[in-house]
């Protein structure tokens, strides 16, 4: 499987090192900020780093990795993700995390996911692909937005950050939307 290439992002498999600083990003950098906007209302908690690095290995589908690394300038910045909702009807929840907060607001993200959503549609036969997120996090319903998914579903006051309710937001995209944007 070969690396997908924008203008300023790319995706590709992750190595033993990507794996490694990835898991310093999310698990032992004090004050990550991405850490305030990727599911702040789900605690997480921390697995070892071997765990953690055979998650990586996880496929959706042969040789379709169920998360791979963002590069930019040279570097690793986020990663992009998905996991099964249902396999009986083919779909599939998808998510991005960019760590480097240097890369936060330059398009880095909306390339990065647009390139995981056309890899995703084009190596498989899946029918749909959604993405969840909080009220509170409206770059990430705007990076969606702009990859063509809508709103489907918002569970009002559902989420709790910092003592403050927000809603619960479901978006996602079907194939033959997605097959639209693509002949546009």
């Amino acid at each position: 499987m070969k690396e997908m290439i924008g203008k300023k992002a790319i995706i590709s498999r992750a190595t033993k090192k990507d794996i490694d600083e990835l898991y310093f990003w999310k698990y032992e950098e004090n004050g990550q900020e991405a850490k305030k906007w990727n599911g702040p209302y789900i605690p997480e908690e921390k697995v070892t780093k071997i765990d953690y690095q055979k998650s990586w290995e996880e496929e959706i589908y042969p040789n379709v990795p169920a998360s791979m690394v963002i590069r930019a300038d040279g570097k690793v910045i986020g990663s992009v993700g998905c996991y099964w909702v249902d396999q009986n009807t083919n779909w599939l929840e998808t998510g991005i995390v960019i760590y480097d907060s240097n890369y936060w607001n330059g398009g880095y993200g909306t390339e990065a996911y647009k390139l995981w959503i056309d890899f995703l549609f084009n190596s498989t036969d899946l029918h749909r692909l959604g993405m969840s997120t909080w009220s509170g996090n409206t770059r990430m319903v705007k990076v969606a937005e702009k990859i063509g998914m809508i709103e489907e579903a918002r569970i009002r006051q559902a989420r709790t950050v910092n003592g403050e309710y927000f809603d619960a937001i479901k978006m996602g995209i079907l194939r033959s939307e997605w097959e639209e944007r693509q002949r546009n």
